[in-house]
């Protein structure tokens, strides 16, 4: 099969696919006599990605496989096409998320210890609502409390192929901005589907982000 056929072929299987695709998913759209090899795939997604340069899109790989995108620099304009806007979150979702990400597997105790208050159950409940976060096993003391570790569709929405992409935190400390939000995921396949959430927050005292660096990879979901 010729080189551009063969991207032609790709290109339209990534924009006419409702999640990421992967090197093996592609590879199933063809058969034994095609002779598609996963280096023909490869350099098929290179000269696409290649291709996308200077214009509103790109070909990003995430946790869950390559999609197409849009740019950061021209979402704020798109998003006005979704009826959903960004949604907000409180400093108290952010902070658990970020210990969670940061400390996995870490049990909800462990992050009550860290910030010094109690996690309210909503913030987890939103947490697993929006399959960020996820039990990956179980502390083997009395009791056994659930570890909570991220999940792949975590690292898809901040556009992360693994968990050594998260920020230092050096880049953390940088951020000054004292109420964050995150942005919808500039996702070109489809829009997010998440709620829009305003958790409320939890009592001032306590309220330290600091982590350790991650210290597995991501486990498959």
């Amino acid at each position: 099969m010729e080189q551009e056929k063969l991207n032609n072929i790709v290109e339209a299987a990534l924009l006419a696919a409702q999640q990421p695709l992967t090197l093996p998913m592609l590879s199933a759209l063809f058969s034994e006599t095609d002779g598609i090899s996963h280096d023909d795939l490869a350099r098929a997604l290179e000269a696409l990605a290649q291709a996308c340069e200077g214009r509103g899109i790109e070909l990003r790989e995430v946790a869950s496989g390559f999609r197409y995108q849009v740019r950061e620099d021209v979402h704020p304009w798109v998003a006005r096409l979704w009826a959903e806007r960004s949604t907000r979150y409180s400093r108290a979702l952010l902070e658990t998320l970020a210990l969670i990400a940061y400390r996995q597997p870490i049990t909800r105790g462990e992050i009550e210890q860290v910030r010094g208050v109690t996690v309210a159950s909503s913030i987890m409940h939103t947490l697993e609502e929006r399959e960020w976060i996820r039990v990956v096993g179980y502390r083997d003391v009395p009791g056994k409390p659930a570890l909570f570790g991220t999940t792949r569709q975590f690292l898809d929405y901040f556009n992360l192929k693994s968990l050594d992409q998260l920020p230092t935190l050096a880049e953390i400390r940088e951020i000054a901005d004292p109420d964050p939000q995150l942005a919808l995921a500039p996702d070109a396949a489809e829009p997010s589907e998440l709620d829009s959430v305003v958790e409320p927050d939890e009592p001032a005292a306590g309220e330290s982000t600091s982590a350790v660096a991650p210290r597995t990879a991501e486990d498959a979901a």
